[in-house]
């Protein structure tokens, strides 16, 4: 099934499925990255070097709870590969709490408020990707309404924290 990136799942709800498997929360936890409300953390970038903070403040996960720092992951995962299984539960935990939230807005007929919300903070920065703003229109949910600076992002996008070349260079992802 392979649908894993936030955006997909919440869409993929929208659109009636029920169920999905995807490698994506564990895969990109072995790559270093975090998955947040405001969108993947990439823990090998080198601004997370000094970063004392946990992944997500408000995670339940035992990584955030026990305040393991951006600074700690970021230096064991660019060096060995143990930080893997912090950040894993970590993602597991966030994209629990995502479909989670989406069972309990259903439940409550505030679905189309809690995707609003959800894109509002998660593509802040970035702008909605086209074809989420389609398929949620499709069904009824106009990600725009009632957010007059809300920009639209042509293309695919997936919203990605990419490293910086040098941090590439000195530690490079690999298989």
């Amino acid at each position: 099934m392979g649908i894993g990136f936030a955006e997909d799942l919440l869409v993929c709800i929208a659109l009636g499925i029920d169920m999905a498997d995807c490698v994506f929360p564990t895969r990109t936890a072995r790559f270093g990255v975090a998955l947040t409300f405001q969108g993947p953390v990439n823990l090998r970038m080198s601004k997370h070097a000094t970063d004392f903070n946990p992944i997500d403040e408000t995670c339940p996960c035992p990584s955030c709870a026990d305040r393991m720092s951006r600074a700690f992951l970021h230096h064991t995962i660019t060096l060995e590969t143990a930080a893997a299984h912090a950040v894993t539960q970590h993602n597991l935990v966030f994209q629990a709490r995502l479909v989670g939230g989406a069972r309990d807005a259903i439940v409550a007929g505030t679905f189309p408020e809690y995707l609003r919300k959800f894109f509002r903070t998660y593509f802040d920065d970035t702008g909605y990707p086209e074809w989420c703003v389609n398929a949620l229109r499709s069904v009824g949910v106009d990600l725009l309404e009632g957010d007059p600076t809300a920009k639209i992002q042509t293309g695919a996008g997936a919203k990605w924290e990419r490293a910086e070349s040098k941090d590439q260079e000195l530690y490079p992802i690999t298989g």
